[in-house]
Order: structure tokens, then C-alpha cells, then sequence
């Protein structure tokens, strides 16, 4: 946590997560760097951008107990389902490693985060910040794991009947489902404050 000495703030310490997307093939995964006062909403914000997801769906975080954690709204909260505004990431790991995330209850994107290290406070390092990953993020509501596998068979093959109607889609004749660049995660990263 953020602490303080002699009326001086200190920065929090830095989580290095590990965030996969569970049930794709090429694996899709990122490695982020977040501050350890991240609330479970604001780390939504930045898996969006680091997956380059368009919030255009409902999600929650599923802690290793269980819990759900969530947007609160009166209309369709489950019960027991806590404000992900208000929850720090630390206390929704419980001392743990893995929490879940779950983007678009239609497709599922389940996402596996894991904890992999804890790095002393810098204010040096700009958070969050993307080091690593693979693969490209699955274009949204393309049917879930199911549906992506279907999409990258057509995408790779001009002849296959679902080609013309999926370039048609997204914009272009081809999709690489290997490409990554963390220079692109980190512009958008860029827009996210924490």
C-alpha cells in the first residue's frame, strides 16, 4: 500500500501480472505492470486497453473463494456480487495468486491473472505498463473461444465460404493471429489513469 514518512507519500509497490486469455489457440496472453492500490474496476480499464477490448459488454472478477466482483447495478446484480469500484485487486486475490476475469457473458473471454512478482515502489517505472505478451486479441463477439477458432480457419483461407463475409467484418483480407506489439498496448495504456 501507499504509506507514508515524515508527511512524505510513497509510491505503492508494482504487481507484475500475468493475464491469459484461457481456451484460444495461438495462446493470447499480456504481461502488465500495475500498482498494488489497483481497485478491480480500474484494472478492467486496463485489461480492456492491454487486450484491446472495447467495453462494449458486461464483466466480473471471480476470486479463488468464488467471489464475484462487479459493477454495481440494481437491475441485475447477483447477490453476494461485490463493487469492483471499491475492491483493491490485493484483497480480491485473499493472500492468493490467480483471480478471473470475465468479459461478455455471450462469448465468456475467460482471463487467467496471476500474480508473478511484487517490485518495490519506482517512481521511475509508468504504470500500468505492458512488457510482454502473444497473439492477437480475438475480434469481440466472434462466438468465444468456439467462434475465434472458426474465424482465424476462414481468415486463413481465401476459398473457405466464411472468408469474404469476415474480411468484410473486420475491415481486411487478412488476420494475423500471432501479432503483438506492446508499443500499441502501451498507447492505449496511455489513456488509462490511475
Amino acid at each position: 500500500m501507499t504509506t507514508r514518512v515524515r508527511g512524505l507519500k510513497l509510491s505503492p509497490a508494482i504487481l507484475q501480472l500475468h493475464i491469459e486469455l484461457a481456451d484460444v489457440r495461438p495462446k493470447v496472453w499480456r504481461r502488465i505492470l500495475v500498482p498494488e492500490t489497483i481497485t478491480l474496476l480500474k484494472l478492467h480499464a486496463v485489461i480492456q486497453a492491454t487486450f484491446g477490448w472495447s467495453h462494449a459488454h458486461l464483466h466480473e472478477f471471480i476470486g479463488r473463494d468464488g467471489q464475484r466482483y462487479g459493477e454495481r447495478d440494481p437491475l441485475y446484480d447477483a447477490p453476494g456480487e461485490l463493487a469492483s469500484e471499491r475492491t483493491r485487486l490485493t484483497t480480491a486475490l485473499l493472500g492468493g495468486r490467480t483471480l478471473h476475469y470475465v468479459y461478455d457473458f455471450g462469448d465468456y473471454w475467460d482471463h487467467r491473472i496471476k500474480l508473478e512478482k511484487t517490485y518495490a515502489p519506482d517512481r521511475q517505472v509508468k504504470l500500468p505498463w505492458c512488457i510482454d505478451g502473444a497473439g492477437a486479441t480475438p475480434p469481440e463477439d466472434c462466438g468465444g473461444a468456439p467462434g475465434y477458432e472458426d474465424f482465424i480457419a476462414a481468415m486463413a483461407d481465401p476459398s473457405n465460404e466464411e472468408h469474404a463475409d469476415m474480411a468484410q467484418w473486420i475491415g481486411r483480407d487478412s488476420w494475423d493471429p500471432n501479432a503483438f506489439d506492446t508499443s500499441d498496448v502501451n498507447a492505449w495504456l496511455e489513456n488509462i489513469k490511475l
